[in-house]
Parts: C-alpha cells; structure tokens; sequence
C-alpha cells in the first residue's frame, strides 16, 4: 500500500462511528497465566484490568476490511441449518460449508474446519454447576471471551497446523502456508448486547503478549493449584494474551445479521502481513434496546500447497 493509500484508508476509518467501550486486558506485572475451562464457566489466572477505549463500528464500510492488512473480513453467507443449536445438524452440515467458505474467502487451497462452539451472554450459571465428567471443550455452550486475545500462540498454532494437515490431508503435497482462522457468526436478534470486537492487527506487537495455558477440567482447582508447577507446560496448547497499549485499534460490526460471517485470523505463518488478530466481546451500550448475544464460531486452519 503507497502512502497516500494508507493516508486515504486511515482518514475513511476515522469516520466510523465510535462506541465507548471497557476492554479487559492482562495487568501489567509477572503472572502465572492459565486459562481453566469447564462446563459452562471459563476463568484465567493472574490479575486483568478493564481499560476505558473506543470501538469503532465498521459496519458502515464493511467492505473496507481485509485479512493481509487489518487481519480480518467480513463477508456474507447463508447457511443451510436453520437452527445452531441442532448439534448433529450442525456436525453434519455446517463444518463442511465453513470450509468451502474460508477457503473461498481466503483464497487457500483447502480448509480443515476444526471444533465449534455457541457461545451466549445468557445466564449459564446452572449450565456451569452441572457436573461433566471428561468434559470436552467443543460442541457446547459457553459465556462470551472475557479479554483481549488470540485463541493461539506460535507454537500451538505451528502444531496445530502439522497435525491438522496429516490428519486430514494424508496424501496432500505438503503446505508452503497455514492461516488458523475463526469464523464467527451470531444468530441472535440485534443489536447484540455482547458483541464481538476485533483488533487491527498491525496495531499490537509481541512486548505485550503473554500465553495463556489452556485446561480443559471438569471441576476448576482451587487455591494453590491453580498456579502449582505444571512440567511441559511450555509446550502445552495456550492462546496469546494482551496487555492494553493506546495504540491498540478496535473495531466492531454492529447490527450483524445470521448469513453476517467474520472471519479473523489466530495465526498466519506468513508474517510478512498482518497475521493475527486479538478479540474479545464488550458490553455495547451505545445502542438501544440490545438484545441477548447468542453466536457460534467454528476454528479452522487454511493450507496454501
């Protein structure tokens, strides 16, 4: 992009409609950080803050986005289920269309959608004190994503990327790019009480990242076991989490619709773009008479052979 280009897409974005918004982030300070997830209920460790920032809505230039430089789209797609909350529907029909979508919207050779969730700002207290044994963390419902993050960090997306293709690809020439990717979508009434906001991402840098290792348990530990030395755990899976930085650049899609899709990047291995995008859901109250968030999103990894 030449200079006057980027001169002239920063002063359009500027114009966007601006939503105050708090924005939860990583505080600054040493934390043993994890992510504990379980029926219904998610919880981090180490200490988070809520910062005062804008979110702007983009919905008025929806056309304006791209993945290569503000590491995310919106684009547009009717889906043949009906009803999300149909699980074998949605095991049957809907993974397949996310995949000739994103591989559509993306322009890989092939796309290998990985697990779903719906996720709600409803009330799930009750759904949390249900006991599950071997819970699994896909396929289920879950409150909204509390702080700024990518669901990857570097090597659990490297890994997951190798690991994915074998499995689905056996006979595939091999992959010279992955893009891990999720694609989200609300099928709830708007506005949305809870929406879905996204961060450009050429506005964050790795000085104020940290991972976030992920356990999938069916109780959370308590007390000293929630931080107590776990070996290997640099090597487990774990997102990348944020600490807030004014230069940050949110954005939201207010209104979204049911065949509304964003597509938004964790982890692009071509770092010569943008190529990850931290997101987290905000209360919106700039617009009246929101109503309850329901969406689901679907993680998925792009192979370019």
């Amino acid at each position: 992009m030449t200079a006057i280009a980027a001169s002239e897409a920063a002063n359009v974005e500027d114009t966007a409609r601006k939503a105050p918004a708090l924005i939860r982030y990583l505080a600054e300070g040493d934390y043993v950080t994890r992510r504990y997830v379980s029926q219904g209920a998610e919880m981090n460790t180490g200490e988070y803050a809520d910062y005062a920032c804008v979110v702007r809505d983009g919905m008025s230039m929806r056309d304006h986005f791209t993945l290569d430089v503000h590491g995310f789209t919106l684009g547009k797609h009717r889906s043949a289920v009906s009803d999300f909350n149909d699980k074998p529907t949605v095991d049957a029909l809907y993974l397949a269309e996310v995949e000739a979508l994103v591989t559509q919207l993306c322009g890989a050779s092939r796309t290998a959608a990985q697990g779903w969730m719906i996720r709600t700002s409803a009330d799930l207290s009750e759904r949390a004190k249900q006991k599950v044994e071997n819970y699994e963390h896909s396929g289920g419902i879950q409150p909204p994503a509390g702080e700024a993050h990518v669901d990857y960090n570097e090597v659990t997306g490297r890994r997951a990327a190798q690991r994915v293709y074998a499995d689905r690809f056996p006979d595939g020439p091999g992959y010279k790019r992955y893009i891990c990717f999720s694609l989200w979508r609300t099928f709830s009434e708007g506005p949305q009480d809870w929406p879905l906001a996204v961060c450009d991402g050429r506005t964050v840098e790795d000085e104020e990242t940290a991972s976030n290792t992920l356990f999938v348990v069916d109780e959370f530990p308590t007390g000293d076991a929630l931080t107590a030395p776990v070996e290997g755990e640099d090597q487990m899976i774990a997102a990348t989490i944020f600490r807030q930085r004014d230069r940050h650049r949110w954005w939201y899609f207010s209104n979204m619709a049911a065949d509304d899709v964003l597509l938004f990047k964790f982890q692009d291995s071509d770092h010569s773009v943008t190529w990850r995008c931290p997101h987290t859901a905000f209360h919106d109250t700039s617009l009246p008479d929101a109503k309850i968030r329901t969406s689901i999103e679907v993680r998925c990894i792009a192979f370019f052979e």
